[in-house]
């Protein structure tokens, strides 16, 4: 018999708590089942197993990252919400170092989870969409816009950034580079 009170949902909960604590390697069943006072073979009345909590994880945490940067961008066009975008993923990197990690490293097979991520990634093609991009450029534009965003807040989070200049100034100067090339080429005129 389950424990009462004990869920999936709340099986999730507390390895988003320890997750948080600990990062990927201190996520195991004995402290998930420790945090909610079972002994660890009760989890398996819950989630079957590490690896479907896992999926479990990444599908509440991209969830929760496609709604707060869907609202931070709601309402915004241009380079505001591309700045406001931009922002939003970085402080929720900053701020969830770990859930960060395990997301840039999910992949799984899953209906579930595909629609997660594409809630996520339709984030940012609204906000490349304010630019006047269509079709493969579009496509291309929003690859490039997550590439930079991710690949300046991984090389931050490893310390890859040890010239003294502030980071925060280069990321502002990212924003505005981004900016400029998301705006169309002009289609050039035929005489």
């Amino acid at each position: 018999m389950p424990r009462a009170g004990l869920s999936p949902d709340a099986v999730v909960d507390a390895a988003l708590e320890i997750l948080d604590a600990r990062g990927s390697d201190g996520l195991t069943l004995k402290a998930i089942a420790d945090a909610t006072g079972v002994a660890a073979p009760s989890l398996y009345k819950h989630v079957r197993g590490l690896p479907e909590l896992r999926r479990l994880l990444a599908i509440r945490i991209i969830n929760e990252m496609a709604d707060q940067m869907g609202s931070v961008v709601m309402g915004r066009a241009g380079n505001d919400a591309l700045e406001a975008y931009l922002t939003e993923y970085r402080r929720l990197a900053s701020q969830y170092p770990h859930r960060h990690a395990l997301t840039e490293r999910a992949s799984y097979d899953d209906p579930t989870f595909a629609a997660a991520a594409e809630r996520l990634v339709n984030v940012a093609y609204a906000v490349v969409r304010g630019f006047g991009l269509e079709g493969e450029d579009l496509v291309h534009a929003v690859r490039s816009v997550r590439a930079a965003v991710t690949g300046f807040v991984s090389l931050e989070q490893g310390l890859g950034y040890r010239a003294p200049t502030d980071t925060d100034a280069s990321f502002a100067y990212l924003s505005r580079v981004l900016a400029a090339g998301l705006r169309p080429s002009p289609t050039p005129s035929t005489a």
